[in-house]
């Protein structure tokens, strides 16, 4: 694992890239200390997300965010967080 100074890894660092691209591991130190680690990009493991999978089979009333009336309100403010019974 090749150490470069920091202003050397300035200097070079599309270099210290093309080295780290193919799996080396290169570290940036400061005044002889640590600072970073220089390593290669995994692939990410995760499925490719497709936009549009769920279309419909998702439904949202046309009135979702139509005001609350104040019943609803006074429900939503005046319940307690935390009913008696239920713990925290």
């Amino acid at each position: 694992m090749p150490k470069v100074n920091l202003h050397e890894a300035k200097t070079h660092l599309s270099r210290l890239v093309e080295a780290a691209s193919p799996g080396e591991e290169i570290v940036i130190a400061k005044a002889g200390k640590v600072m970073a680690r220089l390593v290669p990009l995994r692939p990410s493991s995760r499925k490719e997300r497709k936009p549009g999978v769920l279309k419909g089979k998702i439904w949202i009333d046309e009135d979702f965010d139509a005001p609350l009336t104040t019943g609803e309100l006074l429900e939503w403010t005046d319940a307690p967080a935390f009913p008696p019974g239920r713990s925290k």
